[in-house]
């Protein structure tokens, strides 16, 4: 059983060592939902791997705390370990010790000053149609609702606001098979993507400020494609770009541009996800932000703040690991970031007062 009242750098590790990559997260979901059932201020729900507490005080606002139960696949790192003051381990950055503060605050907050809505959800490191918070928005989208949310991603410790766009489009450059002794009888259509490239190499990204924050994109080659056979001239060849667009676009917007950069060449997208504004203008947010502390900075990456934008939550990400850590094998946290991370969130929730 998890004890959730004890210290958070030590429930921190015990989560850790509950292996949960995704499509396993069951030991540990039923052990959060055993530990926060015991919990008389919370009402709790389940589907899935994901699970669902909610306070009912009545409050005239309600915020939302996430966090993922997932990892990717242990690398030789679990148990967890304690050297220098950092907690070596799997998920231990992305992001186990944000999902062990809010399960301590869950457990030791029962009367916040607004009504909270804590989900620890399964499947976020993979495919999207396996997200347990995308399954949640779909079958209960009741569960989500909120004036404001905080998603724990790791982010050192600092506001991120919103999160950037992604779209990957593949652009075709054709040409004419021929045999390459006799290659002047064909087109070489890897010879005719080096336009494509040069058009990447050109390439001046936007670094547009929306809702104060400041975004940098990014319009990037990720894979090229193309060759028949070691004696043919290639009559196609296909290069994927990567378009990371900031909040201010749509994705309608950023396919448009896309297409005007490679104007004149076929362009088919392959999948896209919009981005999220920083949702900081609220003043619940405004709220957290001074109990944080800090100065807000734009998320350059997508994350699942996405998802609650689309249902009219204002998201930003929070939390204590270090996403320049997050996958490696040598993953680890600070242990006194977990301990800034819990205090800091204890203060937005209580309003300053003691519990």
């Amino acid at each position: 059983m998890l004890d959730l009242t004890q210290d958070v750098r030590t429930l921190t590790a015990a989560v850790v060592d509950i292996p949960s990559v995704s499509g396993a997260e069951q030991a540990l979901a039923g052990l959060v939902e055993e530990a926060l059932r015991g919990l008389p201020h919370l009402e709790v729900d389940r589907s899935g791997e994901t699970v669902v507490a909610r306070t009912g005080l009545g409050r005239a606002e309600r915020v939302l705390i996430a966090g993922h139960l997932d990892t990717v696949p242990v690398a030789g790192n679990l148990p967890s370990r304690v050297e220098g003051g950092l907690l070596h381990g799997c998920g231990t950055s992305d992001m186990k010790a944000g999902v062990a503060v809010a399960l301590k605050l869950a457990a030791t907050v029962p009367d916040p000053v607004r009504d909270v809505t804590y989900v620890f959800y399964d499947c976020e490191e993979v495919e999207a149609e396996r997200n347990g918070l995308n399954r949640v928005a779909r079958e209960h989208p009741g569960w989500l609702a909120a004036d404001f949310a905080v998603l724990m991603e790791p982010t050192d410790g600092e506001i991120e606001g919103g999160c950037q766009g992604t779209l990957r489009a593949e652009v075709r450059v054709t040409g004419k098979r021929a045999h390459s002794a006799r290659s002047w009888f064909g087109v070489n259509a890897v010879h005719g993507a080096e336009p494509v490239l040069a058009r990447l190499n050109a390439y001046r990204a936007r670094r547009p400020v929306v809702d104060g924050l400041e975004y940098h994109e990014g319009l990037n080659a990720v894979g090229v494609r193309g060759g028949v056979a070691g004696n043919v001239i290639p009559d196609e060849c296909v290069v994927t770009v990567n378009y990371r667009f900031a909040p201010d676009l749509t994705i309608e917007a950023a396919q448009s541009h896309v297409r005007e950069v490679f104007e004149g060449y076929e362009v088919t997208f392959v999948d896209a996800a919009p981005g999220a504004r920083p949702g900081l203008t609220h003043p619940v947010a405004a709220a957290f932000t001074e109990a944080v502390g800090g100065t807000p900075r734009a998320k350059l990456g997508w994350t699942d703040v996405a998802r609650f934008s689309a249902l009219g939550v204002p998201a930003v990400n929070y939390g204590p690991g270090d996403p320049n850590l997050a996958h490696q094998k040598g993953e680890y946290v600070t242990l006194e970031k977990i301990v800034e991370s819990e205090r800091a969130m204890r203060a937005w929730l209580t309003g300053g007062r003691t519990q």
